[in-house]
């Protein structure tokens, strides 16, 4: 049978055993990037007990790899309405522009809070912030640290802020723990779960906090990052497999824009038979005068978009794959030799290194670079508060669809939005505990069988999503991705090949069925979309269609059967 948006049927859980254990908070965050660790900060003197969760040790988050900055109007020739309309150049259309008002003004502030958590930024001779450019942006206006080590540098801060107060009463970290699923109170009457009451989590641990415990908290902040390893090839670490957003999918919440999907244009290109996490040739490199050629040695981006190297990215990553369509090659060349080595080296540290552990070296030659999936533009839906549509339900960061991104990602928004939002969500979170509009309520059991991939299935699964969800997709290519993805047994745990089960309820069979169920969602939303607008690009549909200038929110019903609804987007 052909799978279809109309005909896509989801687990509402994961398979698994009881929770062993049991914990309480008045607020849980999951996730330790720039979103996770800020929300958690904000929040620890202003609830009586704030749970930080995160998947593998405190800085481990997407933040760590941010290479290019922070974006925000701090030089007094740029304007945070100059910065607006370079966001809503790069979505497309398809901005909240209320979310992008709301970044662009609080975003310089929350820089400052930073640098007043002990980040340091490169600064000029003057003492000032340096600042300089990326794609899509008319001024000056990204900070950075390190030269290319910005999000190593936030995460480092961040980081040593927690550690600081991690034997705070009203704080409690658990690292190296895999959140499973969000739990609900009682259904209401139309049968969708109740408010938030907490989480599901696996620890790797000792005693009585090893295996699958319970977390009970009113309120639930996701701050989980991505979901690049939906692919064969991402910039993204080995934790970003969508977890957050399919548990909040399961929950019952809204999620929206899952479709677009950024494909960083110069990812250093090592053979087609590399896979998982690849290097990131920064697009700040591209800012400082780097230049994209073909095999054939002719810069070709001029012809394409009168920012040329410094078009959006979803521009130059299309592009890329167009001339090496027309060229008969697996990747271009990136050409930053005329910048000199001693300027390479201090600007681009990271890089360099990085390039010399493959041999390479970008003041000399020529660096094949092909685009590869980086970012994820989707995510939960909130609102400018950062709740979700299940009360109870917060999101920040990458896996929040604010509607800041629409389309497509402004270069070096990522980082802003992560700590406008977080800082937000926070201040709604502790409002709404003061108020007493955070109640705490006893779990209800979810009913239906539990989802289980097999994790051996997870090479298929990417090579399936790749092929049909890249840069470049078509009817064709969605639909047979829809089937061999609705082909994928989701039942491991309960059924059996050669007399024994496919596989037991365990950490990389968990993130698997992630994986699976947001190759699905992405899928059907492709599919769904008929014309070409930021990181969705059909070649059946090439062009934008001003009917199509909505977002797609996908949620589950009680029995799992997955719903489109189309919402319309104030006017900029």
């Amino acid at each position: 049978m052909t799978a279809t948006p109309t005909n896509i049927r989801l687990a509402t859980k994961l398979a698994g055993q009881a929770p062993g254990w049991t914990v309480e908070a008045d607020a849980i965050v999951v996730g330790s990037g720039i979103a996770g660790l800020t929300a958690a900060l904000e929040l620890r003197t202003r609830v009586p007990r704030v749970l930080l969760v995160t998947k593998d040790v405190l800085a481990s988050g997407s933040t760590l790899w941010a290479q290019g900055g922070i974006a925000a109007a701090l030089d007094p020739t740029d304007s945070p309405e100059a910065h607006l309309k370079d966001t809503l150049v790069a979505g497309v259309g398809l901005c909240d522009p209320r979310a992008v008002e709301v970044l662009v003004t609080e975003g310089p502030e929350r820089v400052r809070e930073l640098v007043g958590r002990g980040a340091i930024f490169d600064r000029a001779a003057d003492g000032s912030l340096s600042l300089t450019r990326e794609g899509g942006h008319h001024a000056n206006r990204i900070i950075h640290a390190g030269g290319d080590a910005t999000g190593a540098e936030v995460s480092r801060a961040l980081v040593a802020q927690v550690e600081a107060v991690r034997d705070d009463p009203g704080i409690e970290v658990v690292e190296h723990a895999l959140v499973l699923d969000i739990l609900t109170a009682a259904p209401g009457g139309d049968g969708r779960p109740g408010p938030v009451c907490g989480v599901t989590l696996h620890v790797i641990g000792e005693g009585d906090r090893g295996g699958v415990g319970a977390a009970l908290a009113p309120a639930v902040l996701l701050a989980t990052g991505g979901i690049g390893q939906v692919y064969r090839a991402s910039t993204n670490p080995p934790q970003a497999t969508g977890d957050g957003i399919t548990a909040a999918l399961r929950a019952g919440a809204r999620v929206g824009d899952v479709e677009f999907v950024q494909f960083h244009p110069t990812v250093l290109w090592l053979g087609s038979g590399v896979k998982g996490q690849l290097a990131l040739i920064s697009e700040a490199v591209r800012g400082e005068g780097a230049l994209l050629l073909d095999t054939d040695g002719v810069r070709f981006m001029p012809e394409v978009h009168p920012l040329a190297e410094l078009a959006p990215r979803d521009v130059v990553a299309h592009a890329i794959v167009r001339r090496m369509a027309l060229t008969g090659s697996d990747h271009v060349w990136l050409d930053a030799r005329h910048l000199g080595a001693e300027f390479l080296a201090r600007r681009f540290p990271t890089i360099t290194e990085a390039l010399a552990e493959h041999g390479l070296d970008m003041a000399a030659e020529l660096i094949p670079v092909a685009p590869a999936q980086h970012y994820f533009s989707g995510g939960v839906v909130t609102d400018l508060r950062g709740r979700a549509s299940l009360p109870g339900l917060y999101a920040a960061g990458e896996a929040a669809c604010t509607g800041v991104h629409g389309a497509n990602r402004l270069a070096s928004n990522s980082l802003l939005e992560g700590m406008v939002f977080a800082h937000r969500a926070a201040d709604e979170i502790a409002r709404a505990f003061a108020d007493g509009d955070l109640v705490r309520r006893d779990p209800a059991a979810r009913q239906g069988d539990g989802a289980l991939v097999s994790a051996a299935a997870r090479a298929r699964i990417q090579r399936v999503a790749t092929n049909g969800t890249g840069p470049l997709r078509d009817e064709a290519g969605l639909a047979a991705t829809l089937t061999a993805l609705a082909e994928v047994p989701t039942d491991a745990d309960r059924r059996q090949a050669d007399g024994r089960l496919l596989a037991q309820p365990q950490p990389s069979e968990w993130e698997t069925t992630n994986v699976h169920q947001m190759a699905t969602i992405i899928a059907a939303a492709a599919y769904q979309r008929q014309e070409s607008r930021g990181g969705h690009f059909r070649t059946d549909f090439p062009a934008h269609d001003e009917a199509w200038r909505l977002r797609q929110e996908l949620a589950l019903d009680p029995d799992g059967d997955l719903a489109t609804t189309r919402v319309t987007l104030p006017e900029a």
